[in-house]
C-alpha cells in the first residue's frame, strides 16, 4: 500500500531499525563515530543534539529512547521533503539513510531529486554514492547503503 510522504502516521519499520542498530551498534559511553563526531548510544550525534545532560555510561533503555527521538527527526525530514508517494519500505529505508547522513545532505541529494521526479529506480542507485567517511570508501557504509537500497526496492518499483 502506498502512503503519501506527508502522512503523519507513517513510522519506521522494524527492518530499517535493525539496519540502524546493526550499523551503529550500541555504545554505553561517548565515542568518536569515525567522522569526528562525538556520539553515544545508537549513533546519537552530540554535535547535532545537546548531550550535556547525558551522564555515561548509559543503559540500553536510555539508548533506545534516544534512538526513538532521533528516528522522529529523520521521519519528519522524509515527510517534509519527499513529494513522491512512498511505501513503508521506501519510507523506512530513507529514514535509515537520513539517520546516518542527516537531513541537510538528504535535501540536497540526487537521490531525493530523482525520487521527487518519480524515478524510483534511479533514486535507488543513489544509495551507493554515500559510502565515504573521511574521504575514503567505508566498507561498513557500503554494506549499510546496500541494505537500505534492498529495503527501498523490496516492495517493487526498482
Amino acid at each position: 500500500m502506498n502512503v503519501p510522504s506527508n502522512c503523519q502516521t507513517v513510522k519506521t519499520n522494524r527492518a530499517a531499525i535493525d539496519i540502524i542498530k546493526k550499523h551503529e551498534t550500541f555504545r554505553y559511553n561517548f565515542y568518536d563515530d569515525g567522522a569526528k563526531y562525538r556520539t553515544i548510544g545508537y549513533g546519537h550525534n552530540c554535535d547535532v543534539h545537546d548531550c550535556s545532560k547525558i551522564q555515561p555510561p548509559i543503559i540500553l533503555a536510555y539508548g533506545e529512547k534516544l534512538l526513538k527521538e532521533d528516528l522522529v527527526e529523520a521521519e519528519r525530514c522524509v515527510i517534509k521533503n519527499t513529494k513522491f508517494k512512498l511505501n513503508s519500505n521506501q519510507f523506512s529505508a530513507l529514514v535509515s539513510f537520513i539517520f546516518n547522513l542527516g537531513c541537510t545532505k538528504y535535501k540536497s541529494s540526487t537521490l531525493l531529486s530523482k525520487l521527487n521526479a518519480g524515478k524510483t529506480k534511479g533514486a535507488s542507485t543513489e544509495f551507493g554514492q554515500y559510502i565515504h567517511a573521511n574521504n575514503k570508501v567505508s566498507k561498513d557504509l557500503k554494506v549499510c547503503r546496500e541494505k537500505e537500497r534492498k529495503l527501498f526496492c523490496k516492495s517493487g518499483g526498482c
